[in-house]
């Protein structure tokens, strides 16, 4: 007969070391508890030397102690959670420099950002779950969030709902990005410098013709009248797409291109000189967003530098809406566009 051993005895539990406290920082900090409050809260309205400041913030360094988001949401009234929905678009390096800039300023006004993902999800049926964190305040970028979403966070106890859109949306803070004016800078630059047959990228990824359609629109606009003409090209972010495009290029008789932003441009361009097109002698080519890989091209990229609002503009307008949750909706045009000329147009 097999006897099966016993299997050893469980180590007994590591002890877990207790959770700092506010009364642990006060000690180490030699102040009061309310003093390390009013410190780690950013209280403006209590004056505290900076010495004592950073003692203070030294001590809860060395603790590892960090203050309690829900109790301190309990004390308030509300949350410092300020939502912020993942685009359903790809973003750039552009849109993720601005996000970053915001993420900080928000930090200093004493707001926690966190960002969600809202996969499946779509409009006003994205608000019900945005909701469920009880965030207060909520930024939208893109479109499609209505005044029913709206309503549906105010509901919650959001004080401020911003978005970032071509449009406004009733009930809501608007920072108003009206993309026509980055297509019209590039067209009529094209126009100016002599170019009658232009194309105009417009990205095959879903989510991006809230931008491509007005940039297209604005193209357009710069040479109604005129003798020139506009072809809308589609363009997949890849090789093969660009390759494929390139090849017809002669045939399409396109004498400049606007390529919706740098990174299609550096793609197209690649393609187009593949193909033994001459750029510009044959075809100017303009991006947009003035990212830096431009400068670095051969030839150097022309493109549309886009004027957006600092990431502190935003936090300001936020921490007023938290503030004052009565106060009338704000609309903004916060985009602005010029042309960088270089050696591609």
């Amino acid at each position: 007969m097999v006897q099966i051993p016993n299997p050893p005895a469980p180590a007994p539990p590591a002890p877990t070391r207790s959770v700092p406290t506010s009364a642990d920082v006060a000690r180490l900090a030699g102040v009061s508890r309310a003093t390390v409050s009013y410190v780690l809260n950013n209280a403006g309205a209590v004056r505290i030397s900076e010495p004592t400041r950073r003692r203070v913030r030294e001590a809860a360094r060395e603790l590892g102690y960090v203050p309690h988001a829900a109790a301190r949401s309990l004390r308030a009234g509300h949350s410092r959670m300020v939502l912020m929905p993942a685009p359903a678009f790809p973003v750039g390096p552009l849109y993720s420099q601005f996000i970053n800039d915001l993420q900080a300023a928000l930090s200093l006004l004493d707001y926690t950002v966190v960002q969600h993902g809202t996969v499946g999800v779509h409009d006003d049926e994205a608000a019900r779950a945005w909701a469920e964190l009880r965030p207060v305040a909520v930024l939208v970028p893109g479109s499609g969030l209505g005044p029913r979403g709206v309503e549906v966070l105010k509901r919650s106890g959001a004080r401020a709902v911003v978005t970032l859109g071509p449009e406004t949306v009733e009930g809501a803070h608007a920072l108003l990005m009206d993309h026509d004016v980055v297509g019209h800078s590039a067209g009529a630059h094209l126009f100016d410098r002599g170019r009658r047959r232009i194309g105009v990228v417009v990205p095959g990824e879903p989510g991006l013709d809230t931008f491509s359609a007005p940039r297209l629109a604005g193209v357009r606009a710069a040479v109604r009248g005129t003798d020139a003409t506009v072809t809308e090209l589609s363009l997949d972010h890849d090789e093969e797409s660009a390759a494929r495009l390139a090849a017809r290029w002669r045939e399409l008789g396109l004498d400049a291109v606007f390529t919706y932003n740098d990174e299609y441009a550096m793609l197209l361009m690649r393609a187009l000189q593949d193909e033994g097109i001459r750029i510009p002698e044959e075809t100017a080519v303009v991006g947009a967003d003035n990212l830096m890989l431009g400068r670095l091209l051969r030839p150097r990229l022309s493109t549309v530098h886009l004027e957006l609002p600092s990431g502190q503009e935003l936090a300001d307008l936020v921490d007023r809406a938290v503030r004052d949750p009565g106060g009338a909706p704000e609309a903004h045009k916060v985009l602005g566009a010029s042309v960088v000329r270089r050696e591609s147009s």
